[in-house]
């Protein structure tokens, strides 16, 4: 069934990365970093299944060529900064429900780039993958990369910071809510958009942002192994860190089903004296009919056999 998965990851100075070479990987692309002098070279890819580059629509019509030209677009935007801790890049990663036609997948990744690119006025990197063939990989991991810029997009070329960007003071001032009221919206958005597709395509399985416990949903959540773990154990290496997230996750496992089994003994409220008494006899009886058997199986008759009947 369809499962819900947005993952937000920034892309910047401080962390030592480049957007350049996360485009170069995502589209499978070669692709020269004019800041670093580096040539990242991707295209022996085959999981690209689809990418575009969507600018917001008001440009729709002019010539931008230097949004459209995925080696322009992220070396300009490597290049508009100049601040050592800078955000380059944002990246919006979902998973694609593996039940819809390709088809279907591209347009949902599409409509929900395009709602995205109109709202906060940056140029949005488009790419969907296809699930890689590795030993252990899951045939069902469709999903997209949304690598967005973090300044807005003009027929000029990139213009200032989108607001998202902003501090929460001065979207204050401007009359905005804190930054992370659009992370939420995001979230929602994408559980929205989905099963709109889902309903279309007149599929059963739907998606929820929330959490287990904002749904109503009593249970403990699958375990998270990073991803660098994750690539560890999938090449044949152990990973302690894995080790223990799924020992940490039985034990909380173990633990919630003590306090549901103690809990089903509290509910189930005193015993009568005639309950007591039912039980210790059916429990004596069990006993004595357990200790008979090595009895009868040596051809002896036992003297609880009348009792057992």
């Amino acid at each position: 069934m369809a499962i819900y998965f947005l993952n937000l990851k920034n892309f910047g100075r401080a962390n030592g990365s480049s957007a350049v070479r996360a485009a170069a990987y995502r589209a499978g692309e070669r692709i020269h970093d004019e800041r670093s002098g580096k040539t990242y070279d991707y295209s022996g890819r085959d999981d690209v299944v689809h990418k575009e580059i969507i600018v917001p629509g008001e440009f729709a019509a002019d010539d931008l060529a230097w949004a459209k030209d995925r080696s322009i677009l992220w070396n300009s935007a490597e290049q508009a900064e100049t601040r050592q801790n800078a955000r380059v890049a944002r990246e919006y990663l979902v998973a694609l429900p593996f039940e819809l036609p390709q088809e279907s997948r591209v347009h949902l990744a599409r409509e929900f780039s395009r709602e995205l690119v109109e709202r906060y006025r940056f140029a949005a990197d488009l790419t969907v993958h296809a699930p890689r063939d590795f030993p252990g990989s899951d045939p069902r991991n469709f999903h997209a990369h949304l690598l967005a810029t973090t300044r807005e997009a003009t027929g000029a070329g990139l213009g200032a910071k989108t607001a998202l960007e902003w501090s929460d003071g001065r979207r204050r001032e401007a009359g905005l809510q804190p930054v992370i009221t659009e992370l939420l919206h995001v979230r929602r958005r994408w559980a929205e958009t989905t099963n709109e597709f889902l309903s279309q395509g007149h599929l059963q399985g739907r998606i929820d942002h929330r959490t287990l416990q904002a749904q109503g949903i009593d249970r403990e959540p699958q375990p998270w192994i990073p991803r660098v773990a994750f690539e560890m154990e999938r090449h044949g290496y152990r990973s302690e860190l894995a080790e223990r997230i799924r020992e940490e996750h039985q034990a909380r496992m173990d633990a919630r089903l003590q306090r549901e089994a103690q809990q089903a003994k509290s509910s189930a409220g005193p015993q009568s004296l005639e309950q007591i008494r039912r039980e210790s006899r059916e429990n004596w009886l069990r006993l004595r009919q357990a200790n008979a058997e090595p009895a009868r199986e040596a051809g002896e008759r036992s003297p609880d056999d009348d009792l057992a009947r």
